[in-house]
């Protein structure tokens, strides 16, 4: 039986996480990088602004970049799959009038195969262990680390006992005076591997 349908790349796959976005959960999954917190009355806080980290630090948006670009190859690979589809399809409709017995089931069989070529490279790479997801948690994971160094860092030199992100919506105020999103990306920016160095 010849498949109607081609899957939609799209449909099929979950929403893109942005290396930005996975930026909150992770850098703050546990909410706070705290040191041995003091009594509440000598506690020393801080946040920070992931959100602006990653549109600011060098090396967060040469990661993004270079994940867009695998992630366009894999989207023109999945056109030119679903474009032999098409084509296949087509012959099939047009042809099989005048085709031998064999030679549509020859046909119907090669655009079977097409199909389940386009359909596996689509789980391949956008399924829930795809390509995609793997290489979204590889690139997210190295800037973590890096601004989770950081952060330490400059909570360690202003002796901070608490630093929070802005960015997950869990602060509803605080003095502009303990933002360290500035310090921190003057930190990253000066061990930034990238061309782009401030």
């Amino acid at each position: 039986m010849i498949p109607r349908t081609i899957p939609d790349p799209a449909r099929r796959r979950p929403a893109r996480r942005r290396v930005a976005t996975a930026l909150a959960a992770a850098i703050l999954g546990a909410g706070v990088i705290a040191p041995a917190v003091a009594p509440a009355a000598d506690a020393k806080f801080g946040y920070i602004d992931s959100g602006r980290i990653f549109q600011e630090y060098a090396d967060a948006k040469e990661a993004q970049a270079r994940f867009d670009r695998q992630v366009q190859s894999w989207r023109d690979e999945a056109a030119e799959k679903e474009k032999q589809v098409k084509l296949l399809r087509d012959e099939v409709r047009d042809q099989s009038p005048i085709l031998s017995a064999l030679k549509r089931q020859e046909k119907e069989e090669a655009l079977q195969r097409a199909v389940g070529d386009y359909e596996k490279f689509i789980q391949d790479i956008w399924g829930p262990n795809g390509k995609a997801a793997a290489e979204n948690e590889r690139a997210t994971a190295d800037v973590v680390a890096q601004i989770r160094a950081a952060v330490e860092k400059i909570a360690g030199e202003r002796a901070l006992d608490l630093v929070l992100d802005s960015a997950g919506g869990v602060i509803i105020y605080a003095d502009h005076s303990m933002d360290i999103t500035s310090l921190v990306l003057q930190e990253l920016n000066s061990r930034s591997t990238t061309d782009t160095k401030r």
